[in-house]
């Protein structure tokens, strides 16, 4: 069978890593992973005990839009941890954030002749959801060098994945007059937005004057709560997009588990053990910056999210085959574009002893 043009995607990157993992698990204290952001630590007691709670003998089907519960305890969330107002209304849970990411073009009618700006360093999802629609992707984090209503979608990304950078509000606040001015909509992936210090959402005041209208932002779970098993994502901004997203959502069955609609409601309802994944990511931030520069690299931005972008101003890959040699597995930066080909993105998503392990190493 001949899968539609649109499939024909490239081959998942961290597959051609096996080389280079091989290697480090060689060493002999074993191999440290920072290639990838899989949390590592434990899930919250307040969301597994929601998770095994009344909704897990729930046999009906779940609600696409989710409960009343779940949306007031996200709007809460917001609320409390980044200043940003939302009706619960236009709130839409997702089967975490990366199928949204993945489809989100497709499901807001980009197709042939529509162009999509992704971020010049971005996680490969953007690029590969926006040739699933059959769009075209644009890499470019400037609007000058785009002609007059060329663009029907731009993708943010701030913290960022892979730089750890993060936009200024100015900055923000043009993309959002461009996009207004073109009829385009603004989608802000902002999974590692609590993992900053302050970091603006595309739906803070001072960035959108006050309206949601051309606006989304997509959240995940499990970053902050450890929930990447559990596949719990969100969506929120305008509500007149929500409303269509949920529609189509409804249609094509794409429900989030009554079980894990629970345990999001807990997590979004308790702000301690944020806080105190939070402090934990910045220790390890700490430790692992200070080894990693004292190796000789150059760390760029990485002043939240999970990961260092460092470079030691050669091809990446041969950065990749030194940490290797190290037992430590890093991801080479071009996986996030071109413009990433001299650096490697280091994942702060290990234990502490495995993070002491490879400061130590780095350390020499």
């Amino acid at each position: 069978m001949r899968l539609h043009p649109s499939f024909d995607l490239p081959d998942f990157p961290w597959d051609s890593l096996a080389g280079a993992a091989e290697r480090a698990r060689a060493h002999p204290g074993g191999i440290v992973d920072l290639s990838v952001g899989t949390p590592v630590d434990p899930v919250p007691p307040v969301v597994r005990a929601a998770l095994a709670g009344p909704a897990a003998d729930d046999p009906g089907y779940p609600a696409t839009h989710g409960t009343p519960e779940l949306r007031e305890a996200i709007a809460g969330s917001l609320r409390r941890r980044f200043g940003v107002t939302v009706d619960p209304q236009a709130i839409l849970p997702t089967i975490g954030s990366k199928e949204l990411v993945a489809w989100l073009p497709t499901l807001l009618g980009a197709g042939p002749g529509h162009t999509v700006l992704i971020p010049e360093l971005a996680y490969p999802t953007y690029e590969v959801g926006v040739k699933l629609a059959g769009a075209n992707p644009v890499r470019s984090d400037s609007t000058t060098a785009i002609g007059p209503g060329a663009v029907s979608m731009i993708w943010l990304n701030s913290p960022s994945n892979p730089t750890g950078k993060v936009l200024p509000v100015e900055h923000m606040a043009k993309v959002v007059a461009f996009a207004r001015e073109r009829g385009a909509i603004v989608a802000s992936d902002e999974c590692y937005l609590s993992l900053s210090d302050g970091a603006p959402s595309i739906l803070s005041p001072q960035v959108c004057g006050g309206s949601h209208e051309g606006l989304l932002a997509v959240h995940s779970m499990s970053k902050t709560s450890n929930m990447a098993g559990y596949r719990a994502g969100f969506v929120t901004g305008d509500p007149k997009i929500v409303a269509a997203l949920l529609e189509v959502r409804k249609h094509a069955g794409m429900i989030v588990p009554r079980p894990v609609q629970a345990a999001m409601t807990a997590a979004a309802n308790d702000d301690e053990h944020v806080a105190a994944q939070v402090a934990t990511y910045a220790r390890r931030r700490e430790t692992l910056r200070a080894a990693v520069e004292k190796a000789g690299l150059r760390v760029d931005h990485s002043t939240a999210g999970l990961y260092l972008w460092a470079t030691a101003d050669e091809p990446c890959r041969k950065t990749v085959d030194r940490f290797a040699e190290l037992g430590i597995l890093v991801a080479p930066g071009e996986f996030y574009g071109p413009a990433g080909a001299r650096h490697v993105r280091i994942a702060l998503t290990a234990s502490d002893e495995r993070i002491a392990a490879a400061a130590e190493r780095l350390a020499g």
